[in-house]
């Protein structure tokens, strides 16, 4: 260190006035008025991009949405036409099988009062429940294009005699079986 007027040590890395070191302006931080621009061009487009990109969107999801509620009115429709469809056939199906059973009834009915003359005649007739179970059973499978046939099958069997009914047939197939095995045994016994 050295006082009064001697000159200081020339240091070639001293940056030094008069008064001290010299304050150095610093720049402010940030972007330049060119930048600031370009970035809120930027953004303007990116906003206006995204709001034209959300009413496209939004329109096409609206009209998605239609086309699907519009599907979804036809499908019902179609689902109404069906049930239309198949109530109607029900309905046709259910007045048929009721002609059809009238027309069986009234079959039924018939072939009882045209057998009734059978009843608890002797051994071996039918009783009332066989006849009409009988008759049950001859016209319970047939429909109405097979009512004449059976009419007809009923008239000619009654034209031509009395019927064998089923415990008739079995007494005679066992009487006659009984009668076999009676002679059968005493031809063994002959000739022994």
């Amino acid at each position: 260190m050295t006082f009064g007027n001697s000159a200081p040590d020339a240091s070639p890395y001293a940056d030094e006035g008069p008064y001290g070191t010299p304050v150095v302006k610093q720049k402010k931080a940030g972007l330049t008025r060119r930048g600031k621009v370009a970035i809120a061009v930027a953004g303007v487009a990116i906003a206006g991009g995204g709001t034209i990109w959300f009413q496209v969107h939004s329109a096409a999801v609206a009209k998605d949405e239609k086309e699907a509620a519009a599907l979804q009115i036809q499908m019902k429709k179609l689902e109404l036409e069906e049930m239309r469809i198949r109530n109607e056939q029900a309905s046709s199906d259910k007045k048929a099988a009721a002609a059809s059973a009238e027309k069986i009834q009234a079959a039924v009915d018939k072939c009882v009062k045209d057998s009734s003359d059978q009843i608890g005649k002797g051994f071996g007739s039918p009783s009332r429940s066989d006849v009409v179970a009988d008759c049950k059973q001859q016209y319970e499978n047939l429909d109405g294009s097979d009512m004449a046939a059976a009419g007809n099958a009923q008239n000619a069997s009654n034209g031509g005699g009395g019927e064998i009914s089923s415990p008739a047939l079995l007494g005679l197939v066992a009487g006659g079986g009984l009668a076999i095995a009676v002679f059968a045994r005493k031809g063994k016994k002959a000739d022994a």
